[in-house]
């Protein structure tokens, strides 16, 4: 039942429904699509990875329905097993159940995220109500919770190990929170929401790709390029003659508009390519998401009231290190108290600076990237045009590792035998100091038409234990970085170099776990702890050490100039009270979502606007919507979560605050961060672990005195 734990936060997803024809176009005899499916084989491929090259669209349906079938045989056999419930025979029965189901539900969704397509989407939206009638059929499931119960309310009386006692907890309250408690008639309303509310958030998805997808700014005149460097336009001309047109072209994913919203000197394309980002999900067609996410609130308030919670932030937050409501609103509004003022000066400075540089008129959105590139430029002689040549892909590729070998004795070989479900997707087998393979780890880094934007860690195994045998995770990093072009390598910017190190954390996380269950491996943590293994690797970013080996130019080989690191280093807090604040408005936004306690009485745009009022510090933008963009919180499982990012980075300031004191590269600072936090996956209380490796709680401190945000 590992699939009731972590991999269901991918695959519980809409309502009941009976199952539709499959895809014609692919479909063969239906005995071939299941005697044949190599889904639901054995994968006879290095370390059992996922056969991609064999599998078709018309492979899942068929997959998923025998495996159903499976999980659900097993979950009988639990109910009619006449011993007495035990730990042995229902707890850990329980998550070993669909464990087929749960293989199939990770490689689906997976590619669902990062190589989608129409027939994708449509399977999707078949097998969505049917995994979400699954799982409902058992968290709901009367005689299965009283096992469970049973063993519960004896646990004082067991004799379990930690995670065994943490995996009884969680497999208890992972029923009482899913419904097991209500009567009848309010099971049935659960599973209504339930499955309305994965419908939902699946077409919200679907739509803000299809919004992303459909923009394009053209360009035909050369002198509408006027500030851009060469290879941004040089990436522009490849994207235009990909979509058979002449001239340039910018899209909506990160690595073709920031630049364009940095260098542009033509303000009124940045102003038509910001209307456009800021409209993503907004614009009264059939992509629009304002409806959707009205609705998937007051569906989240529903629920949580079934449950007894006054809130969804409430409901939420009792399982997270924040554990209420009060306590994040709290924890954000003392960061927003130190670091408006600084924001307000950083906004302040660019609009003055904007103004000697001949803007007429107010600092508009679109106009602060342009404006703060320029004087990042004037004030420390450094922009990402001067770092970008020294930031190749690959080089920085090599560092991470080389990184990851010194911290915790780390390597990597690329496996061409390992199949891969892209072409631009490589498959690693990663290595310990013995020489053993601890895991399959995937990279895919460049946008396309099928991937979500962004950058995420997933993973399409976690690791577990088996039979006695450690079962290897299979982790992927998926990215959206500067693609290479006809003249040059994928160079990276300075932020994208940070990003690399954010995802990678996470997927240390999951490589170096070392626990028994599936459910408590790796990333399955608390939310708002999840992201202190990401965090703390950016800081590697910023030391000499670590950008001497992998800062090099990518035309003369030449290692990055020592005043060119020192640049880096004291621009690191530039614009720190702004950019804190922008975070911080788009954690008051979710939580203004998800701590409403009646159902919103107003529009979206509205709501969205009294939510972010204080945080305001540009003029507002009539059109646009962050909310119905907002992936994290509508499609992504950080629903009254955002604040997770900053509640990390407190703990990620506190804990490489020790590897600053012991050394950046000390082995023994290292192995006491992987025995503590990476190895143990959620087998234990975030703070408890995070107190095992620190010696005690951290401070706020720490991450207002590395952001210079401490007066």
């Amino acid at each position: 039942m590992k699939a009731l734990h972590n991999r269901l936060r991918q695959t519980f997803l809409a309502s009941t429904c009976l199952l539709a024809v499959l895809l014609t176009t692919q479909c063969k005899n239906k005995t071939d699509m299941t005697d044949n499916n190599p889904l639901l084989q054995e994968f006879n491929t290095p370390h059992q990875t996922p056969p991609f090259t064999q599998i078709q669209t018309a492979h899942y349906i068929p997959a998923f329905t025998a495996a159903m079938e499976e999980g659900r045989a097993e979950i009988k056999a639990i109910i009619d097993n006449p011993a007495t419930p035990d730990f042995n025979n229902t707890i850990e029965a329980l998550e070993k159940a669909g464990n087929k189901l749960s293989r199939i539900s990770s490689i689906f969704f997976n590619l669902n995220s990062a190589e989608t397509s129409e027939a994708i989407q449509e399977v999707a939206r078949e097998v969505s109500p049917l995994l979400s009638e699954y799982g409902n059929d058992i968290w709901l499931n009367e005689a299965l919770f009283a096992r469970v119960k049973a063993v519960y309310e004896q646990k004082d009386k067991l004799t379990l190990s930690t995670e065994q006692a943490t995996l009884l907890d969680n497999t208890y309250k992972g029923f009482v929170r899913r419904g097991a408690l209500l009567n009848a008639e309010d099971k049935q309303k659960y599973r209504n929401i339930t499955a309305e509310l994965s419908k939902l958030s699946l077409q919200f998805g679907e739509n803000l790709l299809a919004e992303t997808n459909d923009y394009k700014l053209h360009i035909t005149d050369e002198a509408d390029l006027a500030g851009l460097p060469e290879a941004v336009r040089e990436a522009a001309q490849q994207l235009a003659e990909s979509e058979g047109k002449e001239g340039w072209m910018f899209s909506l994913h990160a690595p073709s508009m920031l630049p364009f919203m940095q260098y542009a000197d033509q303000r009124e394309l940045r102003e038509q390519l910001f209307r456009a980002s800021t409209k993503r999900g907004n614009q009264d067609n059939q992509n629009d998401n304002k409806a959707n996410i009205l609705r998937q609130a007051e569906l989240r308030l529903a629920k949580a009231q079934l449950l007894g919670y006054r809130s969804h932030a409430d409901y939420v937050l009792e399982e997270r290190m924040a554990q209420s409501a009060d306590k994040v609103n709290a924890f954000l509004n003392e960061l927003f108290e130190k670091s408006f003022p600084f924001a307000q000066e950083d906004v302040a400075q660019v609009a003055a600076f904007a103004k000697q540089q001949g803007l007429e008129g107010e600092l508009q959105r679109w106009d602060f990237a342009y404006y703060s590139e320029k004087l990042k430029t004037s004030l420390f002689d450094l922009n990402e045009e001067m770092t970008k040549p020294y930031f190749q892909l690959e080089k920085v590729k090599t560092g991470i590792f080389d990184l990851t070998n010194k911290l915790w004795g780390l390597s990597y070989k690329l496996n061409k035998d390992i199949p891969v479900y892209h072409p631009d997707v490589f498959a690693y087998e990663v290595f310990n100091r013995d020489e053993q393979v601890i895991s399959v780890l995937y990279l895919d880094f460049h946008p396309r038409k099928g991937k979500q934007g962004g950058a995420w860690m997933t993973s399409f195994r976690d690791q577990h234990m088996e039979n006695g045998q450690n079962i290897i995770p299979h982790v992927s990093v998926v990215c959206n970085f500067t693609p290479p072009t006809a003249s040059r390598p994928s160079l990276l910017t300075f932020n994208e170099v940070t990003t690399f190190l954010h995802e990678f954390g996470h997927a240390l996380h999951g490589m170096l776990s070392e626990v028994t269950y599936e459910s408590l491996s790796g990333t399955s943590v608390y939310r708002d702890f999840v992201e202190l293994p990401s965090q703390i690797m950016e800081n590697w970013a910023l030391e000499k050490e670590w950008l001497q080996d992998v800062a090099v130019h990518y035309q003369t080989g030449e290692t990055m100039p020592e005043d060119l690191i020192q640049k880096i280093i004291a621009a690191d807090n530039f614009q720190s009270g702004y950019l804190t604040v922008r975070q911080l408005s788009f954690g008051f936004n979710d939580m203004a979502w998800h701590s409403i306690t009646e159902p919103l009485a107003t529009d979206a745009i509205s709501f969205e606007k009294a939510a972010m009022a204080k945080t305001e510090l540009f003029p507002e933008v009539a059109g646009s919507c962050f909310s119905t963009a907002f992936g994290h919180i509508f499609d992504g499982g950080y629903a009254a979560g955002y604040y997770g990012y900053k509640w990390a980075e407190v703990l990620d300031a506190d804990a490489y605050a020790l590897f600053k004191e012991k050394g950046i590269f000390d082995q023994a600072t290292a192995e006491s961060f992987r025995e503590h936090i990476l190895s143990k996956g959620g087998t234990r209380h975030p703070m408890d672990l995070y107190i095992a490796f620190r010696g005690a709680e951290p401070s706020v401190e720490a991450l207002l005195l590395r952001s210079g945000l401490s007066k």
